[in-house]
């Protein structure tokens, strides 16, 4: 069985981010995707600090908190659901640093895993939080999964969000577009496998020129 992972990066268990995640967990039962939830955006969670253990170590040097716990999670499944409220036009900081995190310290491919980010504000900076946390997917060969519109849900109280059929509208259709995205790229694989890609490039001009 296909399955997706969902962080939450609210720091509401209940918030608006997971009116808009139980929408879509919703679609991924009938479309027989196991889902997990893990609530993140209210754990520590320390930031990078580029020190490039986690080369030598295959895991993040910091052990004490649940990037790695998550990372396990993230390899086995087929897609990923990253769900942020907005801060200043940008997703919440703990989920940022769980995200800095877990792509750079983790060696196994992510490609083809289908990503999807949801982002929830009152009014303005949703498009460019969902710019922020397409980043992760896009540089590391992950399929973004779209919807009928920008994958956004509008609401200052989860009753709000509630309210915003044309937002819950586009979770159910996101979650759709997810469902058929996994199963058609694992059918894929087993017929064909997976795109051969390229590597050993890495331009960084030393000579000033």
């Amino acid at each position: 069985m296909s399955k997706v992972l969902l962080l939450n990066g609210s720091p509401h268990p209940h918030g608006c981010i997971a009116v808009a995640l139980d929408e879509m967990i919703g679609v991924f039962r009938e479309e027989g995707v196991e889902t997990e939830v893990i609530q993140v955006g209210k754990q520590a969670i320390r930031g990078c600090i580029a020190c490039d253990a986690c080369s030598k170590l295959g895991r993040c040097a910091f052990n004490d908190d649940p990037v790695n716990e998550i990372a396990a999670k993230f390899e086995a499944a087929d897609g990923l659901v990253v769900g942020s409220p907005v801060y200043y036009a940008s997703p919440n900081g703990t989920l940022i640093s769980l995200l800095d995190r877990l792509f750079y310290s983790t060696s196994f491919s992510k490609q083809m895993k289908v990503g999807a980010a949801v982002v929830n504000c009152r009014r303005g900076g949703n498009t460019a939080s969902f710019d922020v946390l397409n980043k992760y997917f896009t540089i590391s060969g992950m399929p973004v999964a779209s919807s009928t519109y920008w994958n956004q849900i509008h609401g200052f109280t989860p009753e709000d969000a509630r309210k915003d059929l044309e937002g819950l509208q586009t979770m159910r259709n996101l979650a759709k577009n997810m469902s058929f995205m996994v199963k058609a790229f694992e059918e894929a694989r087993k017929k064909e496998g997976y795109p051969v890609l390229d590597s050993g490039a890495f331009t960084s001009f030393p000579d000033g020129k």
